[in-house]
């Protein structure tokens, strides 16, 4: 068997991140961007108001009178006149500075008076004052978004405010699920007797669309190679194809079998670790295929371990492996396994100190236990004891 960084390098491997393609703005969120992308415009493409109040010149405020006539208004998306010597303009938050205005007074520290004039109230004004200066934010010419980065709600309102109706990302990868067995029924339908409920399916395309993959269910392959050969050939025509259950070596445990006669080629087929030890790896071409066991937190634990970073790196994502941190145990407990233990868990953080909590779980049937976790803890092989305050690693799932 093989440990599971070991694993996991054999399919980062075998995944390459996907050719850019042209997208718009509107489809790029969570995308990874595969240009530069520079300014087309001075931003602001003028000096422009932060506030409402008048637009002066500070040295006709720095005299004793500090009353002017008020020469116009002017809005934001309005030309404003030039300011004549000696007097203000009224301006509203946005709009340009007019030509020899040098301050924007705010409105609070003026009166308005019956004879058209404005008095001004507070200390005087020094030159800028609530003023944003062009180009302040960004000069036309200025590589705004670098490739590489993944594209962020404000990172598309840049792009939208340097004009790009379109960018060029990775595209999202395509990734297709089939479930396996005679057992399962959809969730629609109740179990009849020694039938199971197709959580997996659900539970899979879930974690697909958090991984930021374009999923698509295939349904149910039943237990025989024509069906299994069916679907699979379907879903080979994707970027990556996700079967759930089929690939331990019970007697209806079809998938290995069909895979190698579809001209899958096995990278490995057995990985150390708890729950999920008999989880399969493929290629056939540029095509990751993934055979997770069929017990949902066998299944879950595959996914986000195998299947998660290969969709990062296929999505164009410079840090493609799972951030694992580390926690101290909230409580002291013992822990026996035959190989590492992937363990659902709590994480929280109190007094400064992030600890982790082992939640009560039976096993590798036991989905309703990830339901309370946030977390998967890493318990080392061999009968452990661990006391109150050590250090784990805790694989965050949120």
């Amino acid at each position: 068997m093989l440990p599971v960084a070991e694993a996991l390098n054999i399919v980062l491997q075998y995944a390459r991140s996907l050719a850019p393609a042209e997208m718009p703005l509107g489809s790029a969120l969570g995308r990874v961007l595969a240009e530069d992308v520079a300014s087309d415009i001075d931003s602001p493409p003028f000096d422009k108001a932060l506030m409402d109040g008048y637009a002066v010149r500070c040295s006709d405020l720095a005299r004793e009178t500090h009353v002017l006539p008020v020469a116009a208004e002017v809005m934001a998306g309005q030309v404003p006149p030039p300011l004549p010597a000696g007097q203000a303009i009224r301006i509203m938050t946005g709009a340009p500075i007019p030509d020899g205005a040098d301050a924007v007074v705010k409105v609070e520290q003026t009166k308005s008076l019956t004879d058209g004039r404005v008095q001004f109230n507070g200390p005087a004004p020094k030159s800028g004052q609530n003023i944003l200066p062009r180009g302040q934010e960004m000069r036309r010419g200025d590589v705004v978004l670098r490739s590489g980065i993944r594209l962020t709600p404000q990172a598309v309102g840049i792009l939208a405010s340097v004009g790009r109706s379109k960018v060029l990302a990775v595209p999202p990868p395509r990734l297709t699920l089939i479930s396996t067995g005679d057992e399962l029924v959809e969730p629609a339908e109740r179990p009849g007797p020694s039938q199971l409920r197709n959580s997996n399916a659900t539970m899979l395309l879930a974690q697909a669309a958090r991984a930021g993959a374009e999923a698509a269910y295939l349904g149910i392959a039943r237990d025989r190679a024509e069906d299994l050969t069916n679907l699979i050939s379907t879903g080979l025509k994707s970027n990556v194809l996700v079967l759930s259950g089929g690939v331990s070596a019970g007697k209806l445990d079809l998938v290995p079998q069909v895979l190698r006669n579809l001209d899958v080629e096995a990278r490995f087929h057995h990985v150390a670790m708890k729950p999920g030890k008999p989880l399969f790896f493929g290629t056939r071409g540029e095509t990751l295929v993934f055979g997770l066991p069929g017990n949902p937190v066998s299944s879950f634990c595959g996914f986000e371990l195998f299947v998660h970073p290969a969709l990062r790196k296929l999505s164009g994502c410079a840090d493609v492996k799972s951030t694992w941190i580390e926690a101290a145990a909230a409580e002291p407990f013992k822990h026996q396994t035959d190989r590492p233990t992937y363990h659902p868990a709590w994480l929280d953080s109190a007094e400064g100190k992030v600890r982790v909590r082992l939640v009560p779980w039976f096993g590798s049937p036991d989905l309703r236990a990830l339901v309370s976790a946030n977390a998967l803890v890493l318990l080392q092989a061999g009968s452990n004891e661990y006391t109150a305050g050590q250090l784990l690693s805790v694989l965050p799932l949120d």
